[in-house]
This record gives C-alpha cells, structure tokens and sequence, in this order.
C-alpha cells in the first residue's frame, strides 16, 4: 500500500461519516468484480456485501425523512468512525503494524468530523417547511460517497484532495448555517418531547432529585417566647 495508505483512508474515511454502509458496498463490489489488490478481501465476503446491502437501503430510505435522519444520524456517531477506523486498520494491516495503526487513527478522525458536519448540515435542512430537500441532500451525498470511494480504488491522491474540498466546504457551511442549527435543535427537542424520547424542558432531573428545601438558616427566626414573662411578677 505504502504511499496511497493515507490519501485511500482519508477518502473512505471521509465517505463513512456520511455513508458508512455505502463505502463497504462500494469496495467490497469493486474487490469481488474487479479484483482490486488493494483493497482488503474481508470487505468482500458474501454476508459482508449483504449485510452492507441491507443497512445501506434502510439508511437509504431513513436518510430521507425529516427529523427520522437526524434519530438515525445520533445512532451512528459511533458506528461511523468505528467503520472509518475498521477500513482504514484492514487497508494497512497487510503491510505493517504501524501501517495499520496509521490508517485506523486516519479514517476513524476523518469519518468522525464529516459525520459532525453532515449532521450539522442535515439539522440545518431540517429546519425547511418541505420534505424535498432532505431528499436531494440525502441523494446528493450518496452520489459523492460512491464517486470519492470509487475514484479512491485507481487514483486515490485524487479522491484524497476531492475528499478535503468537499470536507472544508462542509465545515464552512455549518459556521455559516449555525443559527439554523440552534432552531432546527430547539425543535428537534420539543419534537422528541412529543413523542416521548426526552424529558420535558423544566422537568425535574431525575437523577439528582427535586430541588433542595430551603436552609434552616435561610427561614426568617422564630420568636423567642421564652425570653418573655407573661406576668410581671413581683416578689
């Protein structure tokens, strides 16, 4: 692999933080059909490949619904990287340990920021009335996962460099799309509120308990009857 480790895990890296699913798909097709050298055989198992299938077009299909993309984008802030850092350990496994290390550490970090950005983005786009352009984003993605993953097999320097525009380019439209972001939060909140998947705003913290009760030292003194004589007696 050599000199192609690095640029071959950014790029599928880059694809597994929005596309986990897609990039296996993708190599383990190209590996099966083509007979890719470079890329690990494990990727192009027959239950790899379906498995892969399977996830790809529930996500697919997921990715798609408001709101419902940004519930399946929160379950996979770790599957991503993990899938990034597994490709990238399998693309330098053959050759050296410290190869491995490497393309583990660069896919993993790479698919863990483009999955912040792409759920920055899609929760930005979430914030829109209609329903069509999750749609577009969502196949607009797809169709840059499998052209950079693609292009990753034969010229991955390339791929690399398309891979680190288009992050940029992401991270630069989550600064500017932020206050979106914080609205689109609000809503996803009350929504989850709605359907019971979070506690409602100002409700008691169940873990910690009610709030305290007001320190004895706090509460104004009390009378001091004792210091007083009903009668003033006289002896």
């Amino acid at each position: 692999m050599g000199a192609e480790l690095i640029p071959m895990a950014f790029s599928t890296g880059w694809g597994s933080g929005i596309n986990a699913y897609l990039v296996v798909l993708v190599l383990g097709l190209a590996d099966r059909v083509f007979g890719v050298g470079q890329i690990p055989d494990a990727l192009a198992r027959t239950d790899v490949l379906i498995g892969a299938g399977v996830l790809f077009a529930i996500e697919m299909v997921a990715d798609k619904i408001p709101y419902v993309d940004s519930v399946w984008d929160s379950v996979h802030t770790v599957v991503r990287p993990a899938v990034g850092a597994t490709i990238g350990y399998l693309l330098g496994h053959e050759t050296a340990s410290l190869d491995a290390a490497i393309g583990a550490a660069t896919g993993g970090v790479t698919a863990l920021i483009s999955h912040g950005i792409k759920a920055g983005l899609r929760a930005a786009v979430n914030t829109s009335p209609e329903p069509a352009s999750n749609i577009v984003v969502s196949t607009t993605e797809d169709v840059a996962v499998t052209g950079v993953t693609a292009l990753a097999v034969t010229y991955p320097w390339l791929a690399a460099t398309i891979a680190l525009v288009l992050l940029l380019l992401g991270g630069f439209l989550v600064y500017k799309v932020a206050g979106r972001i914080r609205r689109y939060k609000r809503r996803y909140d009350a929504w989850g509120e709605r359907m019971g998947v979070s506690a409602p705003r100002g409700a008691p913290d169940r873990e910690h308990g009610p709030p305290p009760l007001p320190r004895a030292a706090d509460a104004p003194p009390a009378p001091d009857h004792g210091s007083e004589r009903p009668f003033d007696q006289e002896r």
